[in-house]
Formats: structure tokens, sequence, C-alpha cells
């Protein structure tokens, strides 16, 4: 990773504080210096209320404080002034051509511009979609897979060695549920005469992948439908479901596994596909039955037991989740044996430490948010520190068309899935849609206002202005790589100004993006800067006579497309040169 091409304003600005502190006063105090953008332009470019914080310790008023900090900052390179206001905040402004040469440094940095060293380089883990591959990926998968993609990006810029990892539920109930599916529509194309039941998985998929298997097997996984017999008898559906898992299992015997590969198999190449083709790529994708296969969920479950934070209890094993917060403790194995997805979750959270993360993201859907404490709990019993796991949540996106909201169930099969979202809307507004809001709120996804070509689309505001400097660029015929270097000193009106600023911001916006797992962030910034430039592009001709205004006028817009480019990558979104 390269050095910022920018320098890190607030560690400069809180260092000179720090400064401050110790030359106003011998009593060690150690106050947080946050540093903030006011409000108003006005009120300069940073804001710090150190001096309310020191006043109990100093029994100071505020103010008096703020002007003896202001009197004794040490001088800076970047800072024109310092003001007390108010209550006893104080103001930085910064030296306008400190501002102005921000184009220069954008120009000349290109796609490294806004990268930092945050994360040190330490090994971070980011895992999400990881959906049950037991149907197409629907728009609620498609939401944790821009927030997950977008995420490790700017995780990346940060300074973080980022890898991408899918967990693939491949072991356990609705995998046999798809597999009982599929066998059944099997036999369906084979002449049987089955009962399909009502919790089984109903999408067109399945008929489709039982009409592939029966293409590559034939007949030779038929079995008469009186084997369900027994199974049909019983009077609760879920019970009802179950018993027909074990009479297939029992009538298919090798088979079941044939089937069962076959499914898993088809699924898992459809979601492959399915999220290559919306940008999102992972460079592990980790397989539950791994776990089992590997005798990792046995150790794992043996070091808790040597820790005394197992007990059993009606012939089930059961982990002291209650001891870390979690409402009741947790069965980790079945009095018939089985192991429960929270038994190879806690393996699983195992192994991901043991492989060298320094820090682990789970993205999981909210519905998980019980689920939170008993795994935090399991890493703590196991003598892990528990906040090396973050937990980000994604709300489930709910999808309107013509204003009417789409019901979705995939069992039933009735989801519009995440290609079809794709097909109508297109990646770039799928992928800018998904990550505007925060991940843990609530999504509306208006599927007209995604294809919509107005102001009103944000993906298409922010893409326009990227395309309106191409055309600007395009117009003038120079050569854009000789105005790195151009004379920036013309740059004085109120928008080229608010432009500056805003791309002085870029770094911070990625970095906050970053310390905060805030992908919208990005999103909100970007749509700040299209509007900054919007504004400016309205009020002010840019290809003016004057050579050295018109050069530094195209210096500017072509640093504004530069972050917009920058930051549209880190999203996944295409920055077209027309539109």
């Amino acid at each position: 990773m390269p050095a910022p091409v920018s320098p890190d304003l607030r560690s400069h600005f809180s260092a000179l504080f720090e400064s401050a502190i110790r030359e106003i006063t011998p009593v060690p105090v150690a106050p947080s210096i946050v540093l903030e953008k006011p409000r108003q332009a006005e009120h300069g470019d940073y804001a710090c209320n150190v001096a309310l914080q020191l006043a109990r310790a100093l029994k100071r008023a505020p103010r008096e404080i703020a002007a003896r900090l202001v009197g004794a900052l040490p001088a800076s390179p970047y800072l024109e002034r310092a003001e007390v206001a108010g209550a006893g905040f104080i103001n930085l402004f910064l030296k306008r051509s400190f501002k102005q040469q921000v184009v220069n440094r954008i120009l000349e940095a290109g796609g490294v511009y806004g990268t930092g060293l945050l994360g040190q380089r330490k090994k971070i883990q980011v895992e999400f979609v990881s959906a049950n591959p037991t149907g197409p990926l629907h728009v609620g998968h498609g939401r944790g897979a821009a927030y997950g993609a977008s995420l490790a990006n700017i995780l990346e810029a940060a300074g973080f060695d980022v890898s991408r990892e899918f967990y693939v539920n491949d072991f356990g109930r609705q995998m046999d549920i798809l597999t009982l599916s599929t066998w059944l529509r099997y036999l369906e194309l084979c002449g049987e005469a089955v009962p399909f039941p009502p919790n089984a998985y109903q999408g067109e998929y399945v008929r489709s992948m039982a009409r592939a298997l029966h293409a590559e097997h034939g007949a030779r996984l038929r079995r008469g439908a009186g084997i369900f017999a027994a199974a049909l008898s019983q009077p609760d559906e879920e019970i009802r479901l179950d018993a027909l898992i074990e009479s297939s299992k029992r009538a298919l015997g090798d088979g079941y596994d044939i089937v069962h590969r076959f499914a898993l198999e088809v699924q898992l190449a459809d979601c492959r596909s399915d999220l290559t083709e919306f940008g999102v790529t992972f460079d592990k994708w980790y397989s539950e039955r791994s776990l089992y296969d590997s005798g990792r969920v046995e150790r794992a479950l043996k070091r808790l037991e040597e820790r005394g934070h197992l007990y059993e209890q009606d012939g089930a094993k059961w982990f002291r989740s209650s001891s870390y917060g979690d409402e009741k403790d947790r069965v980790v194995r079945r009095e018939n044996g089985q192991y429960t997805y929270f038994a190879s979750d806690i393996a699983y959270h195992l192994d991901k430490f043991e492989r060298g993360f320094d820090i682990a993201i789970d993205i999981w859907g909210a519905d998980h948010h019980g689920y939170m404490a008993r795994v935090k709990g399991a890493l703590a019993a196991l003598g892990l520190d528990p906040q090396r796991l973050t937990i980000a949540l994604v709300q489930f996106a709910v999808l309107y068309r013509g204003g009417q909201r789409v019901s979705m169930s995939t069992r039933a099969g009735e989801f519009v899935t995440l290609r079809e979202l794709r097909s109508e809307v297109g990646n770039d507004a799928a992928r800018f849609f998904y990550v505007m809001r925060k991940s843990d709120q609530h999504l509306d996804f208006d599927l007209d206002l995604a294809k919509s070509q107005s102001t009103e689309n944000p993906v298409y505001y922010v893409q326009y202005a990227h395309a309106r400097v191409c055309s600007v660029l395009e117009q003038w015929g120079g050569d854009v790589a000789e105005l790195a270097g151009t004379d920036v000193a013309a740059l004085l009106a109120e928008h080229e100004t608010a432009l500056l600023a805003l791309l002085l911001e870029y770094p911070d916006a990625v970095e906050n993006a970053a310390r905060d797992f805030a992908s919208h962030l990005v999103a909100y910034y970007l749509r700040e800067l299209a509007a900054g430039f919007h504004s400016y592009y309205n009020a002010t001709r840019l290809l003016v006579e004057d050579e050295s205004v018109k050069r530094a006028r195209l210096a500017l817009a072509a640093a504004v497309r530069q972050v917009l480019r920058n930051g549209l990558a880190l999203l996944g979104v295409s920055a077209p040169d027309r539109m």
C-alpha cells in the first residue's frame, strides 16, 4: 500500500492540540480531541471542542481555555488561522493555497487518491452473503453482497489486508430439504405419483434441477412412491418433512449423496455466476462440511468442554451461552448425536482466528440479531477476544414495483431473484441503491426510481457528474495528463472553494467509512461532490478565453472526475464517459 498522497489533517491537528495542552497546563490531562466539519463554511474547515472538555479539570471558562490553546498552537504549514467561537469551540481555517493544491495532488495520485494507512496491514476477513445454496439469490441477498463487497474495497483502500469469504452451508437440514425436493420432482418425471410437501422448496428452479438430474441419470434413481407411506402419515408438517428426508436416505442409499451433490453443485455454480456478474468475487468459498470432515467441530467442542463450558442434559450437549449474555443456553449436539448449526459456527469462527486473521467481520441478515451473543460468547469461552469479531447486520431490502410491494418466500418460490433485479435496473443502480443507506436500516428499493434518468435518481446524478466532466474535457481537446501541475491560484470563486473543500474531504470519507464499517458514507460523499460539481457547472463557464483561468478550472474538473471515479470504484459502480 503506497503512502497517502494527502496529509492526515486530523492527526496533524490533533498533535498540535496535544502540544498546546501541554503548553498551557502542567496538569496531566488527556481529553479526546475530535475534529469535526462545521455545518457552515464560514465557521472554518474543522471545529474542535477540546476546550469545553478541559473546563472542569482546569477550573477555567471554556472560552478562556480556547483562547490560550489558540495562542499555544504550534505553527502549521496547512493552517491559516484558528479562532475561538461560541461557548469555547475552536475553528480551524486551512490556507487557501493548501486547499487549491489538492487539485494537483489528486491529478498526480490518480486512482490511489483517498487511500490511507488506518489498517496498518492488519489481516481482516470479511465474510458475507453466505446464503444457503438452496435456491437462486434473491434481492435480499443482493443487499448483503453489495454492502460486503463495497466494505471490503473500502477497508482495502484504508490499508487493511482484506480477505473476502463465502461460507457455504453445504451440511444440514436445509440442504436435505433441497435434496428431497429435487428428488421428488425427479420421481414425478419418472412417472411416480408423489405428494409434494408444501414446506419443501417449490420454485421452478427445483423442477429445472430435476429435469437435469433425470437427463443425466435416467431412471437409475427411481424408487416407488410407496416408500413414503409411513412418513406421510405423520400429522405435523415439519416432522413429516424430516421423516420424508429419512425415508429418501434409506431408499436411495449411496444415491442420496449423488442427488445431494448434484443439487449443491448446480446451486453453487448459479450463485457464483450471479455474484460474479454482479461484480462480487471471493477469495475463498469455505465449506461447512469440511469442518466435520476435518474434525474441527469435534475439536472445538472438546476445547469448550475441557474449559468447563459444556454440559449434558436430556441426552443433549449444551453450551453455557447464558453466561455470556445470551437469553438461554444452546444445544451443540442433539440427543440423536447430530450437531447443530451453532456447533459448526463455533468451529468456523475458531478457525478464522487460527488462520491468522486479526479481525473478522460477519455480515448477517438482521433476523440473526439474537445469534450474536452466543457466537461472541463461544469465542470468549474458547479464550479468544470477542472484540476481534464484528457482526454487521443488514436489513432486508423490500422491493417495490409500480408502487406495490413484492412478496418473497424462498421455499414457496415466490421471490424476485438478484439476476432479475439486475436485468431490470442494471448492476450500477443495484449496487448504489443497496448501499445508499446504513446497512442496518430498512431499505425500500424503488425500481421506478432506479431506472429513471433524472436528477432524482442518485446513481444517475453521480454518474452524470462524471460524464459532464468528460464532455467538457472532450470539448477542450487537450491532453488531460498535462493538467497535473497546473497553476490553480485562479480558483477563488465560491463554488470553486466549496469544491476544493469537498475534494479535501474524500480521504476522511474513506477512512470514516472503514472505521465505522459504513459503506453508505462513501455514497453520501459522492452525492455531495456530484451536487457541488453540478452547481459549479451550471454557474460557471469552464472553457473561457483566459488560458490560466481555463486550465485551472479544467484541472479542478478533472480532479472531481478522478475522485468520483475512485469513489464509485469502491462501491462497485461504473463511471461512464457518456450518458
